[in-house]
């Protein structure tokens, strides 16, 4: 909750929900008629059916629009309803800053009927990301320290089915690899202050891996080395979503 309520100020303003990603997931979550968002921060890709929104952060929660999904401002860990309460529980780039992840789905597992839904990333892939492994490897060391490996949440959720959610070049969720093809928003304090890896990492090592992009833009070398990323539509940087069926 601290976590959210310091760095979220801005996530209704830079954090918003891709059209695609939100296909993706849509069609992940299956028949479900009723849905309980775990970790919901504002509301990003939350279908009409869901019923609850369940959140730590109040700063999160009093970004949600008008008129949105009841939330509960409690955490992963210990969700305050009932077993079995809908039909799909989804969890959506939230897992990795569960303070319990074992308890976290297992709240999942209690409180969904048909099916659990979780969006996370591969470290293994997601780390090899240019951004990280050219300008913040400190950053991607840290950034290790609380990342899920994916087979570990299937195990965890009992098996899963794992999907790859490429990135597309014009992404509209200002997440870490959103902007994979738009280098130059990575020098832009509000773009990172809506990314969890940039607000909880401190200036000393963010401040020269930027400083060495931004040297890199000015003179076409970042253009020169990624030249085959300008004609991509869409990037694989390790995002995946599990889907399990109970």
């Amino acid at each position: 909750m601290a976590t959210y309520n310091s760095i979220g100020a801005t996530y209704a303003d830079t954090r918003r929900p891709d059209p695609r990603i939100a296909a993706r997931i849509h069609e992940a979550l299956g028949g479900a008629a009723t849905v309980i968002n775990v970790g919901a921060g504002t509301g990003s890709y939350e279908p009409s059916h869901t019923v609850l929104a369940v959140e730590p952060s109040s700063v999160m929660i009093a970004q949600r629009p008008a008129g949105s999904t009841p939330a509960l401002e409690a955490s992963a860990e210990s969700i305050p309803v009932a077993d079995d309460s809908a039909d799909a529980a989804m969890a959506l780039l939230t897992v990795h800053h569960w303070n319990d992840l074992e308890a976290g789905i297992g709240e999942l597992l209690r409180i969904a009927r048909q099916r659990i839904v979780v969006l996370t990333f591969d470290p293994d892939i997601n780390h090899r990301f240019w951004l990280l492994e050219e300008y913040l490897p400190e950053a991607a060391a840290f950034d290790n320290t609380r990342a899920v490996a994916v087979d570990r949440l299937a195990r965890l959720l009992g098996g899963a089915r794992i999907e790859t959610v490429p990135i597309p070049h014009d992404c509209t969720d200002g997440f870490l690899a959103a902007f994979w093809r738009r280098p130059e928003a990575y020098l832009d304090p509000e773009v990172r202050a809506g990314i969890s890896l940039f607000a909880q990492t401190s200036d000393e090592v963010i401040q020269p891996g930027l400083a060495r992009l931004s040297d890199d833009l000015s003179s076409g070398r970042w253009h020169q080395r990624h030249a085959d990323l300008l004609d991509c539509e869409a990037l694989d940087a390790g995002y995946r979503l599990l889907v399990a069926d109970l």
